[in-house]
């Protein structure tokens, strides 16, 4: 949506009758902050913190400068934070001087769930129920992915980087020992046994690149949530766990290595599948060119795991900073963009017309978008409440140790685990 700069006289009497059911605003026609600004009669500079790098980041840079070209009196200012974890030390170390807060930042939900509690980030839902500048006849969002972007049910969010998990699979291999993509966790199963058994312990049939993401989906797909309600010592947790716990002990399955992926021992033929993030196929194509056939099909289990970041606006903003930041937003969402960040960057569209569409499918030399759709029939996302982020960072650790030490007893290992979630969620 295009932002034409007013006189002040016309402003002022738009301002009037738009937001006059609002509450007034101050001598010079400017709205409070908890008004929503319909017009921009002033320059509006807005700052956004994000954590995009390389090609990425080149595509954040585009889109925003065709935002600015068509909205002239607003300035974005992109902020590149580096990394997650430095993005997210960055938030936690500003929160308390909100007047050095971006206007927008990207982040996780979770990380943001005391500043939801405090009250410092805004409720998107007046911008988006707006008659004027509301989301209107624009399409939705994926409803699966804009619910992910909600903290205590309000829609705080709106979805930016978003992925999932999709089965990378060496076809070359899977060829050789006459074993067909595996569509069931079972499937899965038998197909690494075989390739394990019959390359006589050459090659590891599969692994999962994210040992929580593995553990969530698989307790979702058995109706359980990852919440202070959940027990590690459950009848459905063990099965989850021993699951891939078993594959790694027999030798069919591995976990990642120190770098916490699987794309370099596939890549190597180390290992026949692994399971990882959409956004990681630039890496597998890159790294097996030349060697082997790679496909990649969706993941071999019902409902599917959406992760990734969102768009968050802090309280401290002016409402015109709010208004140009939820236009900015908009404008990031709208299917022609989406269709563009998607092919520049591996992350999945967040519009559903795009998914579907045949430009996007056959947009890139990459695999993941003729396969999205399947893969994303029905998503989830990680419950957003006090200390869930620390928590789900916590399920790694054990995972991690129990897949580590398959020769100690596992029931042991899991009881011992119970104080280690505890404290986490408790902290």
């Amino acid at each position: 949506m295009k932002i034409n700069k007013l006189a002040t006289t016309l402003f002022v009497a738009a301002t009037a009758l738009v937001l006059g059911a609002c509450g007034s605003g101050n001598d010079k026609g400017t709205a409070s902050n908890d008004e929503v600004l319909t017009e921009l009669p002033e320059e509006t500079t807005i700052t956004f913190w994000h954590a995009m790098n390389g090609a990425q980041e080149e595509a954040l840079k585009k889109i925003t400068e065709d935002f600015m070209a068509e909205n002239k009196n607003v300035t974005v200012e992109l902020q590149n934070q580096s990394s997650y974890p430095d993005l997210q030390a960055k938030i936690n170390s500003t929160l308390p001087s909100p007047k050095n807060l971006p206007t927008i930042t990207q982040a996780y939900p979770g990380w943001l769930w005391n500043a939801a509690q405090d009250e410092m980030i805004v409720d998107l839902q007046p911008y988006i129920d707006d008659k004027t500048i509301g989301w209107g006849d624009q399409e939705a969002i994926t409803g699966s992915l804009l619910n992910g972007a909600k903290i205590n049910d309000t829609q705080y969010g709106i979805p930016f980087n978003k992925s999932t998990e999709m089965l990378y699979y060496n076809a070359d291999m899977l060829a050789e020992y006459d074993v067909e993509v595996p569509t069931t966790m079972e499937e899965l199963k038998d197909a690494s046994e075989k390739i394990y058994k019959e390359s006589n312990g050459k090659v590891v049939g599969a692994g999962f690149d994210s040992l929580n993401n593995y553990y969530a989906i698989g307790m979702k797909n058995k109706d359980v949530a990852i919440t202070k309600d959940l027990d590690l010592e459950s009848k459905e947790s063990k099965e989850v766990i021993s699951y891939y716990a078993d594959g790694v002990q027999d030798g069919y399955f591995r976990i990642a290595g120190s770098d916490g992926y699987l794309s370099g021992p596939f890549a190597n033929e180390q290992v026949a599948m692994f399971v990882g993030s959409i956004a990681g196929e630039g890496f597998v194509k890159q790294d097996t060119e030349g060697k082997f056939e790679y496909g990649v099909a969706a993941r071999p289990e019902p409902i599917n795991l959406q992760q990734g970041t969102d768009i968050y606006m802090f309280d401290s903003a002016s409402a015109e900073q709010r208004t140009a930041a939820f236009l900015f937003m908009k404008f990031l969402s709208e299917p022609e963009n989406q269709l563009y960040w998607a092919t520049e960057t591996g992350y999945m569209p967040t519009v559903e017309s795009v998914v579907n569409s045949d430009e996007y499918k056959n947009s890139t030399d990459t695999k993941v978008p003729a396969h999205l759709e399947e893969a994303t029939t029905e998503l989830f996302s990680i419950p957003v409440e006090e200390n869930a982020d620390p928590a789900y960072n916590e399920i790694r650790s054990i995972m991690e140790n129990i897949l580590s030490n398959t020769d100690k007893d596992r029931d042991e290992l899991i009881k011992n685990s119970v104080p280690q979630l505890e404290d986490a969620w408790n902290q």
